[in-house]
């Protein structure tokens, strides 16, 4: 397989850093959109989505403006949402594979609030599965006892203070990921504060293209995770109204696994347990499970 750095213009013009990851031969496995994370690059997906491409896929991974090589020389003062994110930079990807790939089935790996995107993007009807892992609502109600107030702290004061003095949240130098623009940080600490999670800015729910998406949606949730706790989990899930759903939470001990937490499902020492499994999922979407966890 080889992997190619590609330059796509997102729908309003702004420049989205991506990687094209291409198997050595073709096959008629899907496309793979890797969708990620808050504040995490998409080289952080790099040795899952080349593990895809060995088995035939062409994964394609991206970062949303303002974070990693879409990040502009000063992001004081650069106009970014969470809402672009969605509408603008995941609904480009997925024409621009179209027009790649001539309208190639195409799956989609949304990671924590990657999984939330999906739901923006005029185009989500064109995603036929999706393999959801920690996706998660942010509204601090869903946490458990304490750790919901200190989340509120971060919601109420520390995030939107800190950007409006700022110009943009330090993640980087809390150790928490990329720095985030001041305009995403603002709006994603006002979705937090809610229990509709996305809402527009007069506070109504924001749902504007969820249940355009009717394909497979596997959910997954773990039980050591203090970022998408189960609860969070299943509310996206039930946004996306219309699709076939299933929800798996895993608990890393019962699979042999130290670990798996918000991050470890992409990390190698998942791959001999999780990845294989959700290759064949995403292979072949549908609502069974990968086996290794109880519905929820």
């Amino acid at each position: 397989m080889r992997s190619i750095a590609v330059a796509v213009r997102s729908t309003d013009g702004v420049p989205i850093a991506a990687t094209l990851h291409e198997p050595s031969t073709a096959t008629d496995r899907p496309v793979v959109l890797v969708n990620s994370a808050t504040a995490v690059r998409r080289g952080f997906y790099d040795r899952f989505a080349r593990f895809l491409a060995d088995d035939g896929f062409t994964v394609v991974t991206y970062d949303y403006r303002g974070i990693g090589d879409s990040r502009p020389a000063r992001l004081k003062g650069f106009r970014a949402h969470v809402r672009d994110w969605g509408e603008k930079d995941l609904a480009a990807m997925v024409d621009w594979i179209d027009v790649e790939r001539g309208k190639p089935r195409i799956v989609a790996v949304g990671h924590s609030l990657g999984g939330q995107m999906v739901g923006l993007a005029y185009n989500s009807n064109r995603i036929s599965a999706m393999l959801g892992v920690a996706a998660q609502t942010g509204w601090w109600g869903h946490w458990p006892r304490p750790q919901r107030y200190a989340l509120a702290v971060l919601w109420y004061v520390a995030m939107p203070v800190t950007a409006a003095v700022l110009g943009y949240f330090p993640a980087k130098r809390l150790g928490i990921g990329e720095d985030l623009p001041g305009d995403v940080a603002t709006e994603w600490a006002r979705w937090c504060r809610s229990p509709h999670y996305m809402v527009d800015d007069a506070g109504n729910p924001l749902r504007p293209h969820f249940d355009q998406f009717t394909g497979p949606l596997l959910a997954l949730s773990f039980a050591d995770d203090r970022l998408a706790p189960a609860e969070a989990v299943t509310a996206l899930t039930s946004y996306y109204s219309r699709a076939a759903s299933r929800r798996e939470h895993i608990d890393p001990h019962a699979i042999g696994l130290g670990s798996i937490g918000h991050f470890g499902f992409f990390r190698e020492s998942a791959r001999p347990v999780l990845w294989d499994r959700a290759m064949a999922w995403l292979r072949a979407p549908s609502t069974s499970g990968l086996g290794l966890g109880g519905g929820l």
